[in-house]
């Protein structure tokens, strides 16, 4: 958040002026969906002169079967992109994969129960893989090729051999060569086939077939070669979509298909969009396509495939992801497609379970469309307080309340706010009381506090406008100490332990200097963004201080730099009027917000974040209001707070200056770390 003031530059307000302005409500509404049952009434003739009374039959007709898109109520054990997903007897085997910071695979095989997501480790495979394909042979299931540190020709076997209460795994074949980043479907004769990949050197077209996992045929060549395609069998066809060739990164239009009585493979069809990394799951004889990475970006589409005349292929749109996801693993249990892991816009590996269900009931009618799923927790700083809201604008919570006191040494001016162990406790800094704090959530009880309450001071112990206080995964802290031109890095026990720049110089030097910093975001590598005001410098650092990329931006008021994709970053200008910008390392702008007046104009926009769905949620500071924008349409779609009107009634706030994102399971998706370390036991004990 930018700092109050400092060296050469004006100091924000803490109260914005009153004005009457007019409350606008915006908001997503979805279409209301009514499926109605058919009602025939008929009436029996009389004759012979008798009458006789109507009698009325009646026939429903079935409703149409439609595609219900949801998070499951269950998560994966672990974080986990790129593995091999099996049907497994009502359950659900799950093989390798990427895990952690996606930078190791996996040889765990996983048995999950669908119905509550409880997962058991039941096999190890011979050799950790991910981007492999994977199919069920009589009583074996088999995974084929893809790779860890090299690209595997290994077939590797998973027998769970519940007679002999023994389950065993094996390498019993290999592939006619090396290939990853491939796909495989079977058909209902038994028959599994493998397309697409790469074999560490060039794409591989050959299509194969295999009857026993064990020796291949190759049946076809596809027109156009691709990794990372979709892959499922549906129709008589074996489908490739998508996909990414050697000219087109970020994935192709193309719907290739094997007709599996002829053999004959054709471009079939086209896409909507260009697409990679999708999964593709057979439902009541149509296709559906999920997710994947297109145009730069993960994309939470859904297609639907419909075979026509001539063996043609059509895709229509047909709903969303809850949330964007690639690289998911798919598998399908009756009518229901499974979506397990993948990868966001970050390319880390995820926990996220998704849902797609077909269904012939009646689907119920939606309320207006939610703009982000879980609580919102907003900074309300000149009011100084924390709210949390829900997307229907309801207060779930506030503090300091009489339910929730604030600690012995006051709460005045939270510029920020975070939430951290798993949800169960805040850290906050407030800027002009030099202090920042750790509370327990939702008791708002004190946990820890670094800083003197309103004595600045650059010795250990002290604070000068402390700016963006974010807690790692391994208890320590790291804070931007704005006015002390430095970025301090805290214990877990909320001690001194290094710093970053130190001298005060403020001038762009770093690791001898920083220029004034207000930001100090934490990223997947273990790095930091540290956003520096004079100069408008953008860097990422490690915690030694070594810069391992900069760049200077053209706008006037960097303020809290985030990651959002390999090479693309979010950044506000604390400006008015203000702007959002896109950017990449060498400085090049991608996607600029500017409007310049009326009700979309930003006035000191503070902090802007990507949500899960690919909105960008916003504080615009001084115009009094938490705000949604839509990137593609650059509207404002959701707020909280009237615009340009500060109060502390419901719906109110005043200069709001930091926000976070809690999603039911705990995590925190719009920044890292996405939990920290669990709360400390006696204070989990109190209730938090």
């Amino acid at each position: 958040m930018p700092p109050a003031g400092g060296p050469g530059l004006p100091r924000p307000r803490t109260r914005p002026s009153q004005a009457d302005f007019r409350r606008r409500r915006f908001a997503v509404f979805s279409a209301f969906a009514l499926v109605l049952a058919v009602v025939v009434y008929a009436a029996s003739g009389s004759g012979g002169g008798k009458g006789h009374a109507g009698t009325r039959t009646e026939a429903t007709r079935k409703a149409p079967e439609h595609l219900v898109l949801s998070d499951a109520s269950w998560q994966l054990p672990a974080p986990t992109s790129r593995a091999v997903a099996l049907a497994a007897d009502g359950s659900i085997d799950l093989f390798g994969g990427l895990i952690s910071n996606g930078s190791q695979s996996s040889a765990a095989v996983t048995r999950i129960d669908p119905a509550t997501g409880s997962a058991e480790q039941v096999a190890t495979l011979p050799d950790p893989v991910h981007d492999a394909g994977g199919a069920a042979i009589g009583s074996r299931y088999f995974v084929f090729g893809g790779g860890a540190s090299s690209v595997y020709p290994y077939v590797q076997s998973y027998s769970p051999d519940v007679a002999a209460g023994a389950p065993s795994t094996s390498v019993p074949a290999q592939l006619p060569a090396p290939r990853a980043d491939l796909g495989a479907a079977a058909a209902p004769d038994g028959t599994v086939y493998v397309a697409g990949g790469y074999d560490g050197s060039s794409l591989s077209p050959a299509v194969l077939a295999t009857r026993d996992g064990t020796s291949f045929r190759t049946v076809a060549d596809l027109p156009v070669p691709v990794r990372y395609a979709a892959v499922t069998v549906a129709g008589g066809y074996l489908l490739v979509v998508g996909g990414q060739t050697g000219d087109a990164a970020d994935g192709t239009y193309y719907i290739q298909a094997v007709d599996l009585k002829t053999g004959r493979a054709s471009i079939a069809g086209q896409l909507p969009a260009p697409l990679t990394g999708a999964s593709a799951a057979e439902l009541g004889g149509s296709v559906y396509v999920f997710g994947g990475r297109s145009a730069g970006h993960v994309v939470d589409s859904v297609y639907k495939l419909t075979l026509t005349a001539g063996g043609r292929w059509t895709a229509t749109a047909d709903g969303a992801l809850p949330i964007p996801m690639a690289y998911m693993a798919e598998v399908t249990l009756g009518q229901t497609a499974y979506l397990l892991g993948g990868e966001g816009q970050l390319g880390l590996p995820q926990r996220t379970v998704m849902v797609a269900r077909l269904t012939s009931a009646p689907a119920a009618a939606a309320s207006a469309a939610a703009p982000f799923q879980g609580d919102l927790l907003i900074a309300d700083r000149g009011n100084d307080r924390l709210l949390l809201v829900n997307a229907d604008k309801q207060l779930l919570w506030s503090f300091p309340s009489a339910a929730h006191p604030a600690p012995a040494e006051g709460f005045y001016f939270p510029d920020d706010a975070f939430f951290i162990r798993h949800g169960t406790a805040i850290i906050t800094n407030q800027e002009n009381q030099d202090t920042i704090e750790e509370i327990a959530y939702p008791s708002g009880r004190l946990i820890a506090s670094y800083g003197h309450p309103n004595v600045p001071g650059s010795a250990p112990g002290y604070l000068d406008q402390p700016d963006d206080a974010y807690m790692l995964d391994n208890g320590m802290v790291t804070v931007a100490d704005a006015k002390n031109c430095r970025i301090l890095f805290l214990n877990p026990n909320f001690t001194y332990h290094s710093v970053i720049g130190d001298t005060g110089r403020c001038q762009h030097d770093i690791p001898n200097d920083v220029a004034y910093p207000n930001g100090d975001t934490p990223l997947a590598d273990g790095n930091f963004l540290v956003s520096e005001i004079i100069g408008s410098w953008v860097d990422e650092v490690t915690m030694s201080g070594q810069v391992i990329w900069s760049v200077q931006l053209p706008i006037a008021y960097p303020s809290d730099p985030q990651q959002i994709g390999p090479d693309v970053y979010l950044i506000a200008d604390y400006s008015n009027p203000g702007q959002l910008l896109e950017f990449t390392r060498s400085g090049r702008i991608v996607w600029r917000y500017d409007v310049t007046s009326g009700e979309g104009m930003l006035d000191h926009p503070s902090l802007a974040e990507r949500l899960p769905n690919g909105l960008i949620c916003v504080n615009d500071d001084y115009r009094d209001r938490v705000v949604i924008i839509d990137p593609a349409t650059s509207r404002i779609v959701w707020q909280y707070g009237a615009t340009d009107t500060p109060g502390t009634a419901p719906g109110l706030l005043n200069t709001p200056d930091g926000f976070d994102l809690l999603l039911p399971n705990g995590t925190t998706p719009t920044h890292l770390p996405a939990s920290g370390p669990p709360l400390p036991a006696a204070v989990s004990a109190a209730g938090g």
